[in-house]
């Protein structure tokens, strides 16, 4: 079958319209996505969102029942053999065999792609070294810690050199140490011209990979941007004021509560950091917390304004968990949709 180019341009990923039910259910509801060669599209949204569904999709596990997907130029659906072969994924959980041997299992994958024994022998050793667990190479995949069973899990997806990589909430259950050493091994990759679909909960983890993100929610986008644009779209800054003199943190802020600006909100005492935070949403309340400060006299120390966390545009965009029927849904899939 012939190779369907869609990625003139730099697009690796082109959904459109992508629907899946579930009985009744709706998992996706009109996606539509797009993916930049060489870049991580970051896929946040609460449980149920559709996250999940989306990525079995695009890696041909599950057809979807309406729209169309595209991935490194082959229809999900028409070319599900040929994709395979330019993909990785690396699911919520590991999905190595514990039973043998990381290296075996490294070399076991690349035969099934149809390396040669010289190069899967090659590629095995390699990724190892790269994940750090060249000394662990001949111990069963079972006696690996989590994060070890993770990074094995992480070189598996690349034994075939993949175009896109996806990954399911990758760090889910691990300890701060080992999601800040995958995180550093997913930069690499993208470094090595590799195109990365991340679904994820962990706000932080957006902010350190992706380039861009697409919020989801009931199976329908709801939002997507960079991160500071979206930011931006949530509305309003938070002034963070510190005068010189950490004895003035709370008459400051009383003296601000007191000004009476219309629709001013409530300051907030940082006590650790000696400062103060006004909540503004426009230049015009900016500028009276400005002016009230220096018409006091108080000498400060710095001012800053901030953007809302990437948790509150999260929250603020989706506001609430899904809620569906588990009846309605296969097993495999009751996480995807879960309340």
């Amino acid at each position: 079958m012939t190779r369907i180019d869609v990625t003139r341009g730099g697009v690796a990923v082109a959904v459109r319209g992508l629907v899946k039910h579930y009985g009744d259910t709706r998992a996706l509801d009109g996606v539509d996505l797009e993916v930049r060669e060489g870049t991580v599209m970051g896929v946040l949204g609460p449980n149920g969102a559709g996250k999940t569904t989306l990525v079995r999709i695009l890696s041909t596990l599950l057809a979807p029942d309406a729209g169309r997907a595209t991935v490194a130029g082959y229809d999900v659906v028409r070319q599900p053999r040929q994709l395979r072969r330019v993909i990785g994924l690396t699911g919520q959980y590991a999905s190595v065999d514990e039973k043998l041997p990381g290296w075996e299992n490294l070399y076991l994958i690349g035969r099934l792609l149809d390396l040669p024994r010289k190069e899967a022998r090659a590629r095995a050793d390699g990724l190892l070294e790269r994940f750090a667990l060249t000394d662990a190479a001949r111990r069963p995949a079972g006696t690996y810690s989590g994060g070890m069973r993770r990074r094995l899990d992480l070189a598996a997806s690349m034994i075939g050199r993949p175009a896109v990589l996806f990954l399911d909430e990758p760090t889910t259950g691990l300890d701060p140490r080992t999601r800040n050493e995958v995180w550093d091994e997913v930069k690499s990759m993208v470094g090595d011209g590799v195109t990365v679909l991340l679904t994820t909960q962990y706000m932080e983890e957006a902010e350190q990979l992706a380039s861009g993100l697409t919020v989801v929610d009931r199976g329908r986008v709801i939002a997507r941007g960079g991160i500071e644009e979206l930011k931006a779209k949530v509305g309003g800054r938070t002034l963070r004021v510190r005068p010189a003199d950490p004895a003035q943190v709370r008459p400051l802020a009383a003296a601000l509560d007191g000004l009476g600006i219309t629709g001013l909100a409530t300051t907030t005492v940082d006590a650790e950091r000696g400062t103060v935070l006004v909540p503004v949403l426009s230049d015009e309340q900016l500028t009276a917390v400005v002016g009230a400060v220096t018409a006091r006299g108080i000498t400060l120390a710095s001012i800053s304004t901030e953007l809302p966390s990437l948790d509150e545009v999260f929250l603020s965009l989706t506001g609430h968990r899904a809620s569906v029927p588990q009846d309605t849904v296969p097993a495999d899939d009751r996480e995807e949709v879960a309340a």
